[in-house]
């Protein structure tokens, strides 16, 4: 038993493991503000402009009061909203990191020939050379 305690201690304590568990409680942060800020104002702004546009004068809790059958369809869709802001935001974050991760990185181009090939022969030669040392051919 104390091996195996031993063991998940180590696997607990490993880096990866602390910062995936940080990750995920911050997700979770996220996904509060991220539903809270849905709830308080992307909801009830789509519910004014489709009042204003089918001339509704109660628009409280648009997507909370659609439901079919015992169906609550309205959760539905405040729950896809959720889920497409957090997924835009977690892109824009993602390109932003690898942005700034390959700023530092540059291409490096490739070296220039040093050698070429006799047409002659087919040796490998220096670029510069005006005649094979293999073969004695004029090389241009």
């Amino acid at each position: 038993m104390k091996k195996f305690l031993n063991e998940f201690k180590e696997f607990a304590m490993k880096g990866n493991m602390i910062d995936m568990s940080i990750g995920v409680v911050i997700g979770a942060a996220f996904g509060k503000i991220v539903t809270g800020l849905t709830d308080c104002i992307i909801t009830p702004l789509i519910a004014l402009i489709i009042g204003a546009i089918f001339h509704v004068e109660t628009t409280d809790q648009l997507f909370g009061a659609i439901t079919v059958g015992p169906f609550p369809i309205g959760q539905l869709i405040s729950t896809i909203i959720d889920f497409l802001i957090t997924a835009v935001v977690l892109f824009a974050i993602v390109k932003a990191i690898n942005e700034i991760q390959s700023l530092g990185h540059h291409e490096e181009e490739p070296a220039a020939p040093t050698t070429k090939v006799c047409p002659y022969c087919k040796s490998e030669i220096a670029i510069d050379a005006v005649k094979c040392p293999h073969c004695t051919s004029d090389v241009e």
